[in-house]
């Protein structure tokens, strides 16, 4: 075995963040393991690396998710830093309220609402499309689904944003965003039922923990996860709809065209940008992965966003194709720890191109504004100049 190449990159630099995918191309060809010393991280970086690793649990751990043992700490004992088979038990509640039968009864709802907004939006024939769409339409969805109100639902933007910005290495972000994150994690720790709106999911995940279907004490930890896991990535891959759709005027008039390519979109859109191109892992014993030693003890990186650009996997790769359907993109995870919320985030992604693909011929967008994050790559400005309605 031999020991993997090294590169002076930092993962988390502002320019790697605000657009990773030349980085990612100059690391797979370095090799499918890269040392990388200014983060103390071994990087996963092709395809079938990423996957192999994301699906071997026992090799991998979800124990050191963040790249900064704070974080991990504040995380033990929710499902996304557990492993089976504390993990099994955990992620039963969480996606028994977001399985597909689950979700069923609230999809004309959530289509209804999505439809309405893009309506309105189209009428106006100018919008900011961030403010008044990517975080608009599904932080409303999910403060009706959990049963968020007042204070709680005021706060779920910021929350959810520094919920994930902590999950980086011991930089600036991770120390401001550690106080919000905390907001999150002590309301978290004392929310009851009654604080939750009637016949709402998160008033469900209390009454599985009263009949002993999850651990006593757990069912914030399983709500702190629709809200710190869910909500800023769905923002991030609605506001990515947008802009690819407005960039790319010949892919929205394939899918108007046919509408049945609506789900296709929302797998390209997801593969092309994803919304979280890094996510960590602790190698629990040596680990071989072709050929090269990643020593037990190590910080892995697990490149999402390079596993779904390499061109050993996709043809023509760095091409946003919505005929392509990459239904097997990294952009969710895979194995065990695959995205739970991701039929609830395809529930919203689908209903907001199904009403645009409807309602939109053309968008005409000015330039997008982008702000360093630790782990969603998000557009923080849109503005849509015109619509050019159908």
């Amino acid at each position: 075995m031999s020991t993997p190449p090294t590169s002076d990159v930092d993962l988390f630099a502002d320019d790697v963040v605000l657009d990773p995918y030349p980085v990612h191309a100059e690391l797979r060809e370095r090799g499918p393991v890269v040392h990388l010393p200014q983060n103390d991280v071994y990087a996963l970086t092709r395809y079938d690396v990423v996957r192999d690793a994301l699906a071997d649990w026992e090799s991998f751990s979800s124990a050191s998710i963040a790249f900064n043992p704070m974080a991990n700490e504040a995380l033990t004992g929710t499902s996304l830093a557990s492993d089976p088979p504390v993990h099994t038990q955990l992620r039963a509640t969480l996606t028994e309220n977001l399985s597909p039968r689950a979700l069923r009864g609230l999809k004309g709802g959530i289509e209804a609402k999505a439809d309405a907004l893009v309506a309105s939006l189209v009428e106006k024939g100018s919008f900011e499309a961030i403010d008044a769409l990517a975080r608009a339409f599904p932080l409303e969805v999910v403060a009706d689904l959990i049963g968020f109100t007042g204070h709680v639902r005021d706060n779920m933007l910021r929350w959810g944003q520094a919920a994930m910005q902590v999950l980086g290495p011991m930089n600036q972000r991770t120390a401001e965003n550690f106080p919000i994150a905390g907001e999150l994690y002590a309301w978290c720790s004392q929310v009851t039922a009654e604080d939750l709106a009637e016949g709402s999911v998160g008033r469900g995940i209390f009454d599985a923990e009263a009949r002993g279907a999850i651990p006593p004490n757990t069912a914030g930890h399983i709500i702190h996860q629709y809200l710190g896991a869910g909500v800023d990535s769905t923002i991030a891959a609605i506001g990515n709809i947008v802009a690819l759709f407005a960039q790319h005027p010949d892919q929205l008039a394939l899918v108007r065209a046919n509408p049945s390519l609506v789900p296709a979109a929302f797998n390209e859109v997801l593969r092309f940008w994803g919304p979280i191109n890094t996510w960590g892992r602790l190698a629990t014993k040596d680990v071989e992965v072709e050929g090269v030693l990643i020593p037990a003890g190590s910080q892995v990186a697990v490149l999402l966003g390079a596993g779904n650009r390499d061109p050993r996997h996709y043809d023509n790769p760095d091409a946003f194709l919505v005929e392509r359907n990459p239904v097997d993109h990294l952009a969710f995870g895979y194995g065990p720890h695959g995205c739970a919320g991701q039929g609830l985030a395809r529930l919203e992604a689908h209903a907001v191109i199904e009403a645009l693909s409807r309602r939109v011929e053309r968008l005409v967008a000015g330039p997008e504004v982008r702000i360093p994050s630790n782990t969603t790559r998000s557009i923080e400005e849109l503005p849509i100049l015109e619509v050019i309605p159908a």
